[in-house]
Protein backbone atom coordinates (compact mmCIF):
# COMPACT_ATOMS: atom_id res chain seq x y z
CA UNK A 1 0.00 0.00 0.00
CA UNK A 2 1.04 3.65 -0.35
CA UNK A 3 1.42 3.93 3.43
CA UNK A 4 3.81 0.99 3.68
CA UNK A 5 5.89 2.32 0.76
CA UNK A 6 6.09 5.85 2.16
CA UNK A 7 7.18 4.66 5.59
CA UNK A 8 10.32 3.05 4.11
CA UNK A 9 11.66 5.99 2.05
CA UNK A 10 13.86 8.91 3.09
CA UNK A 11 12.26 12.04 4.62
CA UNK A 12 12.52 14.22 1.47
CA UNK A 13 11.23 11.45 -0.78
CA UNK A 14 8.52 10.74 1.75
CA UNK A 15 7.33 14.35 1.64
CA UNK A 16 7.22 14.30 -2.16
CA UNK A 17 5.36 11.02 -2.15
CA UNK A 18 2.85 12.40 0.32
CA UNK A 19 2.33 15.44 -1.86
CA UNK A 20 1.60 13.24 -4.84
CA UNK A 21 -0.71 11.09 -2.78
CA UNK A 22 -2.67 14.06 -1.44
CA UNK A 23 -2.97 15.69 -4.89
CA UNK A 24 -4.63 12.54 -6.20
CA UNK A 25 -7.47 13.05 -3.70
CA UNK A 26 -9.93 15.44 -5.31
CA UNK A 27 -12.68 15.35 -2.72
CA UNK A 28 -11.38 18.33 -0.72
CA UNK A 29 -10.62 18.86 2.95
CA UNK A 30 -14.10 18.48 4.38
CA UNK A 31 -14.67 16.36 7.46
CA UNK A 32 -16.54 13.88 5.31
CA UNK A 33 -13.54 13.60 3.00
CA UNK A 34 -11.21 13.20 5.95
CA UNK A 35 -13.39 10.35 7.12
CA UNK A 36 -12.49 8.47 3.93
CA UNK A 37 -8.74 8.88 4.42
CA UNK A 38 -6.56 6.85 6.75
CA UNK A 39 -3.52 8.21 8.56
CA UNK A 40 -0.35 6.13 8.13
CA UNK A 41 1.14 5.42 11.57
CA UNK A 42 4.62 5.10 10.01
CA UNK A 43 4.89 8.86 9.45
CA UNK A 44 6.88 10.93 11.92
CA UNK A 45 5.72 14.03 13.80
CA UNK A 46 7.26 16.37 11.20
CA UNK A 47 4.13 15.71 9.18
CA UNK A 48 1.64 16.80 11.86
CA UNK A 49 -0.50 18.86 9.39
CA UNK A 50 -1.12 15.68 7.41
CA UNK A 51 -2.22 13.84 10.54
CA UNK A 52 -4.65 16.58 11.56
CA UNK A 53 -6.15 16.76 8.08
CA UNK A 54 -6.80 13.03 8.08
CA UNK A 55 -8.75 12.80 11.35
CA UNK A 56 -11.85 10.69 11.04
CA UNK A 57 -14.06 13.23 12.80
CA UNK A 58 -14.24 16.93 13.41
CA UNK A 59 -15.55 18.08 16.79
CA UNK A 60 -16.20 21.64 15.62
CA UNK A 61 -18.34 20.71 12.61
CA UNK A 62 -21.00 18.20 11.71
CA UNK A 63 -20.65 15.19 9.42
CA UNK A 64 -24.37 14.60 8.99
CA UNK A 65 -25.73 16.21 5.85
CA UNK A 66 -28.41 18.80 6.47
CA UNK A 67 -27.83 19.04 10.23
CA UNK A 68 -27.23 22.25 12.17
CA UNK A 69 -25.60 21.72 15.56
CA UNK A 70 -24.69 24.08 18.38
CA UNK A 71 -23.27 23.34 21.84
CA UNK A 72 -24.09 25.90 24.54
CA UNK A 73 -22.81 26.21 28.13
CA UNK A 74 -24.29 27.31 31.46
CA UNK A 75 -21.54 28.39 33.83
CA UNK A 76 -22.98 27.84 37.32
CA UNK A 77 -23.87 24.15 36.91
CA UNK A 78 -21.41 23.48 34.06
CA UNK A 79 -24.33 22.22 31.98
CA UNK A 80 -24.21 21.75 28.22
CA UNK A 81 -27.34 22.53 26.23
CA UNK A 82 -27.51 21.26 22.66
CA UNK A 83 -29.46 22.77 19.78
CA UNK A 84 -29.98 20.66 16.65
CA UNK A 85 -31.92 21.59 13.54
CA UNK A 86 -32.71 20.39 10.05
CA UNK A 87 -31.15 22.98 7.74
CA UNK A 88 -33.84 22.51 5.08
CA UNK A 89 -37.04 22.62 7.15
CA UNK A 90 -35.62 24.66 10.08
CA UNK A 91 -37.31 22.31 12.54
CA UNK A 92 -35.24 21.98 15.72
CA UNK A 93 -34.86 20.25 19.07
CA UNK A 94 -33.09 21.42 22.20
CA UNK A 95 -31.52 19.08 24.77
CA UNK A 96 -31.18 19.91 28.48
CA UNK A 97 -32.03 23.64 28.44
CA UNK A 98 -31.32 25.58 31.66
CA UNK A 99 -33.60 28.18 33.25
CA UNK A 100 -30.86 30.79 33.69
CA UNK A 101 -29.98 30.78 29.98
CA UNK A 102 -33.45 30.76 28.45
CA UNK A 103 -33.13 34.27 27.01
CA UNK A 104 -29.84 33.42 25.33
CA UNK A 105 -31.24 30.20 23.87
CA UNK A 106 -34.46 31.75 22.59
CA UNK A 107 -32.56 34.68 21.06
CA UNK A 108 -30.37 32.25 19.10
CA UNK A 109 -33.37 30.23 17.96
CA UNK A 110 -35.08 33.44 16.79
CA UNK A 111 -31.97 34.76 15.04
CA UNK A 112 -31.56 31.53 13.11
CA UNK A 113 -35.23 31.36 12.20
CA UNK A 114 -35.68 27.93 13.73
CA UNK A 115 -38.97 26.24 14.58
CA UNK A 116 -38.32 24.54 17.91
CA UNK A 117 -40.47 21.40 18.07
CA UNK A 118 -39.24 19.53 21.16
CA UNK A 119 -37.37 20.43 24.36
CA UNK A 120 -36.03 17.20 25.84
CA UNK A 121 -34.32 16.50 29.14
CA UNK A 122 -31.97 13.52 29.36
CA UNK A 123 -33.12 12.96 32.96
CA UNK A 124 -34.57 14.73 36.00
CA UNK A 125 -31.66 17.01 36.89
CA UNK A 126 -30.58 17.64 40.47
CA UNK A 127 -28.19 20.56 39.94
CA UNK A 128 -30.28 23.01 37.92
CA UNK A 129 -33.86 23.79 36.93
CA UNK A 130 -34.86 23.10 33.35
CA UNK A 131 -36.17 25.99 31.25
CA UNK A 132 -38.62 23.72 29.43
CA UNK A 133 -41.72 24.96 31.24
CA UNK A 134 -41.04 28.65 30.69
CA UNK A 135 -39.89 27.97 27.14
CA UNK A 136 -43.26 26.36 26.36
CA UNK A 137 -44.98 29.54 27.48
CA UNK A 138 -42.89 31.60 25.09
CA UNK A 139 -42.91 29.32 22.04
CA UNK A 140 -46.27 28.23 20.65
CA UNK A 141 -46.44 24.54 19.84
CA UNK A 142 -43.31 23.49 21.71
CA UNK A 143 -43.52 20.03 23.33
CA UNK A 144 -41.57 18.81 26.35
CA UNK A 145 -40.08 15.32 26.55
CA UNK A 146 -38.49 13.13 29.22
CA UNK A 147 -38.25 9.42 30.03
CA UNK A 148 -41.42 7.74 31.23
CA UNK A 149 -39.32 6.25 34.04
CA UNK A 150 -38.22 9.67 35.32
CA UNK A 151 -41.40 10.21 37.35
CA UNK A 152 -41.62 13.67 35.76
CA UNK A 153 -44.44 15.28 33.82
CA UNK A 154 -43.98 16.09 30.14
CA UNK A 155 -45.94 16.15 26.89
CA UNK A 156 -43.93 13.23 25.52
CA UNK A 157 -43.00 10.25 27.70
CA UNK A 158 -39.98 8.61 26.10
CA UNK A 159 -39.25 4.88 25.87
CA UNK A 160 -36.50 2.72 24.38
CA UNK A 161 -36.38 3.04 20.60
CA UNK A 162 -38.58 6.14 20.36
CA UNK A 163 -37.59 8.67 17.71
CA UNK A 164 -37.57 12.43 18.24
CA UNK A 165 -38.02 13.82 14.73
CA UNK A 166 -37.11 17.27 13.45
CA UNK A 167 -37.41 17.69 9.70
CA UNK A 168 -35.52 14.89 7.97
CA UNK A 169 -33.39 14.27 11.06
CA UNK A 170 -34.16 12.30 14.20
CA UNK A 171 -32.72 11.20 17.53
CA UNK A 172 -33.26 7.65 18.81
CA UNK A 173 -33.84 7.06 22.51
CA UNK A 174 -31.67 4.55 24.36
CA UNK A 175 -32.58 3.99 27.98
CA UNK A 176 -29.43 4.27 30.12
CA UNK A 177 -30.53 4.14 33.78
CA UNK A 178 -28.15 4.01 36.72
CA UNK A 179 -27.55 7.66 37.55
CA UNK A 180 -31.34 7.91 37.77
CA UNK A 181 -34.09 5.53 36.65
CA UNK A 182 -35.10 7.96 33.92
CA UNK A 183 -31.77 8.58 32.19
CA UNK A 184 -31.72 8.34 28.41
CA UNK A 185 -29.04 8.70 25.76
CA UNK A 186 -30.13 10.33 22.51
CA UNK A 187 -28.39 8.99 19.40
CA UNK A 188 -28.39 10.76 16.04
CA UNK A 189 -29.82 8.72 13.18
CA UNK A 190 -26.43 7.95 11.59
CA UNK A 191 -24.85 7.23 15.00
CA UNK A 192 -22.28 10.00 14.54
CA UNK A 193 -23.35 11.70 17.79
CA UNK A 194 -24.71 10.58 21.15
CA UNK A 195 -26.03 12.88 23.85
CA UNK A 196 -25.40 10.92 27.02
CA UNK A 197 -26.77 13.19 29.74
CA UNK A 198 -25.22 12.30 33.10
CA UNK A 199 -24.83 8.60 32.35
CA UNK A 200 -21.49 8.83 30.55
CA UNK A 201 -19.31 11.89 31.10
CA UNK A 202 -15.92 12.63 29.58
CA UNK A 203 -13.51 10.35 31.46
CA UNK A 204 -16.18 9.84 34.10
CA UNK A 205 -19.84 9.02 34.71
CA UNK A 206 -22.83 10.17 36.71
CA UNK A 207 -22.86 9.53 40.44
CA UNK A 208 -25.08 6.77 41.82
CA UNK A 209 -25.59 7.74 45.47
CA UNK A 210 -29.02 9.42 45.21
CA UNK A 211 -32.15 9.63 42.99
CA UNK A 212 -32.52 5.87 42.38
CA UNK A 213 -28.80 5.60 41.65
CA UNK A 214 -27.44 2.11 41.06
CA UNK A 215 -23.81 1.48 40.10
CA UNK A 216 -24.48 -1.99 38.66
CA UNK A 217 -27.27 -0.67 36.48
CA UNK A 218 -25.18 2.28 35.25
CA UNK A 219 -22.25 0.02 34.32
CA UNK A 220 -24.57 -2.24 32.35
CA UNK A 221 -26.30 0.71 30.64
CA UNK A 222 -23.07 2.27 29.44
CA UNK A 223 -21.51 -0.95 28.21
CA UNK A 224 -24.65 -2.22 26.47
CA UNK A 225 -26.24 0.99 25.16
CA UNK A 226 -23.34 3.44 24.60
CA UNK A 227 -20.14 1.42 24.19
CA UNK A 228 -21.87 -0.61 21.44
CA UNK A 229 -21.99 2.51 19.25
CA UNK A 230 -19.25 3.06 16.62
CA UNK A 231 -15.83 4.05 17.99
CA UNK A 232 -15.92 7.41 16.24
CA UNK A 233 -19.40 8.33 17.51
CA UNK A 234 -18.98 11.67 19.26
CA UNK A 235 -19.99 11.75 22.92
CA UNK A 236 -21.71 14.92 24.13
CA UNK A 237 -22.45 14.80 27.89
CA UNK A 238 -24.75 17.00 29.97
CA UNK A 239 -21.81 18.37 31.98
CA UNK A 240 -18.09 18.87 31.99
CA UNK A 241 -16.21 20.61 34.78
CA UNK A 242 -12.81 20.82 33.07
CA UNK A 243 -13.71 22.60 29.84
CA UNK A 244 -13.77 19.51 27.62
CA UNK A 245 -16.48 19.74 24.99
CA UNK A 246 -16.68 16.25 23.49
CA UNK A 247 -15.21 12.77 23.42
CA UNK A 248 -15.76 9.61 21.40
CA UNK A 249 -17.04 6.16 22.22
CA UNK A 250 -13.63 4.72 21.37
CA UNK A 251 -11.83 7.13 23.67
CA UNK A 252 -14.10 6.47 26.61
CA UNK A 253 -13.97 2.72 26.14
CA UNK A 254 -10.17 2.94 26.20
CA UNK A 255 -9.40 5.76 28.64
CA UNK A 256 -12.33 6.23 31.02
CA UNK A 257 -10.73 5.50 34.42
CA UNK A 258 -13.94 4.08 35.90
CA UNK A 259 -15.43 2.18 33.00
CA UNK A 260 -12.25 0.37 32.00
CA UNK A 261 -12.58 -1.50 35.31
CA UNK A 262 -14.60 -4.66 35.80
CA UNK A 263 -18.05 -4.46 37.39
CA UNK A 264 -16.87 -5.20 40.93
CA UNK A 265 -14.12 -2.56 40.79
CA UNK A 266 -16.53 -0.03 39.27
CA UNK A 267 -19.10 -0.56 42.03
CA UNK A 268 -16.39 -0.14 44.66
CA UNK A 269 -15.28 3.15 43.10
CA UNK A 270 -18.83 4.49 42.89
CA UNK A 271 -19.62 3.49 46.48
CA UNK A 272 -16.64 5.41 47.81
CA UNK A 273 -16.82 8.75 45.99
CA UNK A 274 -18.10 10.56 49.11
CA UNK A 275 -19.30 13.57 47.16
CA UNK A 276 -21.34 16.43 48.69
CA UNK A 277 -24.90 16.58 47.43
CA UNK A 278 -25.66 19.10 44.65
CA UNK A 279 -26.29 22.59 46.03
CA UNK A 280 -29.62 23.00 44.26
CA UNK A 281 -30.99 19.49 44.66
CA UNK A 282 -33.74 20.50 47.08
CA UNK A 283 -35.24 23.00 44.64
CA UNK A 284 -34.18 21.46 41.33
CA UNK A 285 -35.67 17.98 41.69
CA UNK A 286 -39.18 19.10 42.74
CA UNK A 287 -39.23 21.65 39.92
CA UNK A 288 -37.94 19.22 37.33
CA UNK A 289 -40.46 16.56 38.34
CA UNK A 290 -43.05 18.82 36.74
CA UNK A 291 -40.87 19.17 33.65
CA UNK A 292 -42.59 21.12 30.92
CA UNK A 293 -45.34 22.55 33.14
CA UNK A 294 -43.25 24.24 35.85
CA UNK A 295 -44.82 27.47 37.09
CA UNK A 296 -41.93 29.91 37.32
Amino acid sequence: TMCSVISRVKPVQRALALGLRLRTNTDGWSCAAANRRSFCPGLNTDFEPIQVASRRYCSSTVLTKGLFFRQLFELESSTYTYLLADTETKEAVIIDPVLETIDRDLKLIHELGLNLKVAVNTHCHADHITSTGLMKKRLVGLKSAISKFSGASADIQLSEGDKIKFGKQYLTVRETPGHTDGCVTLVLADQSMAFTGDALLIRGCGRTDFQQGCAEKLYQSIHEKIFTLPDMCLIYPAHDYLGRTASTVGEERKFNPRLTKNLEEFVNIMNNLNLPKPKKIDISVPANLVCGVYEV
